[in-house]
C-alpha cells in the first residue's frame, strides 16, 4: 500500500522501519521541525526524520498543517491508501482525516479508552497499573476517541520505569500497526467504538508532577510516580529550602524507624548513619536510596549523609 507516515520521536521509529520492511511504499514522512538541543542549542533532526533519510524516504517538516495549502496539495497528489500516525505531536485536521481510503491509523500507547492524552505510558506507571498495552485506532477529531482496531496487552514489571516501558511498547507496537493495516485492508478487522464512560486521561506532564507530596501519597504511590515520571520531571522535594532530587527510592523495609521516628508525613529517620527514610501518608515509609542536593552531585544515601547534617526528626518538603 501507499502510505504517508506522521511521527517525530524515537517511539515512532520501529513502526517506520516495520512498515518499510513489510514492503509498503512510504511515499512521505511528515515530522516536526528540527529543534535546538543541548548546551550548544544546535538544531537536531528528530529521530523519525533521521530514520527516513537512512531508508531513502522523502521527509517534510511543516510548521503548521491545518491550513497549509501547499502541504495539503502535496498529500492529495500522493493519494495515500492510509496515513499512519505515531507520536507525531500535532492534531490531525479534518481534511487529512478524510483523505485516505483506509483512514488515518494511530498507534496509541495505552489500552484505550484508558489513558487518553499525551503521556499514557507515564501515567499508567504512576497510577500503579500492572498491565498496559498498545492500541491501534482510526483517528477522528476528538482526543484519542476514535474507534479501536486492534489491541495488545503488555505487563508492567514492578521495577520498570517509563524509560524502560517506552522502548518495549515501541517495539511491540510496530508489528501491531503492520498487522492492523493488513487486516483493515482485507476486511478481517472492523472498527469498534470506544466505551467513553470508561475513559481516563493522561495529560501532558508538568514540572510540579515531580514534587513529592508526603501527606497526600503513600510510599508505594510515590515510588510509582517516580517510576512513571522518568526521565522528567522525576521526583524532588526540599531540604532546608534547597531542592533535593531523589534519583532512586523504594518502599522502606529493614530500616530501624525506632521510637524517636515521628510518622508525621515528611519527617525523616536516619538509620545507623547509612540509610534515610521519610514518613508518607498512611503510616508508610519510603527509603531514599540516591540523592542530589541542589548544586551538588548525585550520590548514594550513605555518602550523602556523610556530607549533610541530617538527623532523625528533620522534615522534607
Amino acid at each position: 500500500m501507499k502510505l504517508v507516515f506522521c511521527g517525530t520521536p524515537r517511539f515512532a521509529v520501529p513502526t517506520v522501519e516495520a512498515l518499510h520492511n513489510a514492503g509498503h511504499e512510504i511515499a512521505l514522512v511528515v515530522s516536526q521541525p528540527d529543534r535546538p538541543a543541548g548546551r550548544s542549542q544546535q538544531l537536531v533532526a528528530p529521530p523519525v526524520k533521521q530514520t527516513a533519510h537512512a531508508l531513502g524516504i522523502p521527509v517534510t517538516q511543516p510548521d503548521r498543517i491545518r491550513n497549509n495549502v501547499e502541504f495539503r496539495e502535496q498529500l492529495e497528489a500522493i493519494a495515500p491508501d492510509a496515513i499512519i500516525v505515531v507520536a507525531y505531536g500535532r492534531i490531525i485536521p479534518p481534511w487529512m482525516l478524510a483523505l485516505p481510503r483506509l483512514g488515518c491509523i494511530n498507534l496509541h500507547a495505552s489500552l484505550l479508552p484508558k489513558y487518553r492524552g499525551a503521556a499514557p505510558i507515564q501515567w499508567a506507571i504512576a497510577m500503579g497499573e500492572t498491565v498496559t498495552g498498545n492500541t491501534t485506532m482510526l483517528l477522528e477529531e476528538g482526543l484519542d476517541t476514535g474507534p479501536i482496531l486492534m489491541q495488545q496487552a503488555l505487563i508492567i514489571r514492578p521495577e520498570q520505569t517509563a524509560v524502560d516501558l517506552f522502548e518495549e511498547m515501541a517495539l511491540g507496537g510496530a508489528p501491531l500497526v503492520v498487522e492492523t493495516l493488513e487486516n483493515l485492508a482485507n476486511g478481517t478487522v472492523q472498527p469498534k467504538p470506544q466505551d467513553h464512560s470508561r475513559a481516563t486521561l493522561a495529560p501532558l506532564l508538568d514540572r510540579e508532577d515531580g514534587r513529592m507530596n508526603f501527606s497526600a501519597y503513600t510510599a508505594t504511590t510515590l515510588r510509582n510516580r517516580w517510576r512513571g515520571f522518568q526521565p522528567w520531571p522525576g521526583a524532588f522535594t526540599a531540604l532546608d529550602g534547597k531542592k533535593l532530587i531523589v534519583h532512586q527510592m523504594d518502599v522502606a523495609t529493614g530500616i530501624d524507624i525506632g521510637a524517636s521516628g515521628s510518622s508525621e508525613p515528611g519527617r525523616i529517620v536516619v538509620d545507623r548513619g547509612a540509610a534515610v527514610a521519610v514518613a508518607c501518608a498512611g503510616n508508610t515509609w519510603l527509603e531514599l536510596i540516591e540523592l542530589q542536593l541542589e548544586g551538588k552531585k548525585r550520590m548514594p544515601a550513605a555518602e550523602f549523609l556523610r556530607g549533610a547534617q541530617l538527623i532523625t526528626g528533620m522534615r522534607l518538603g
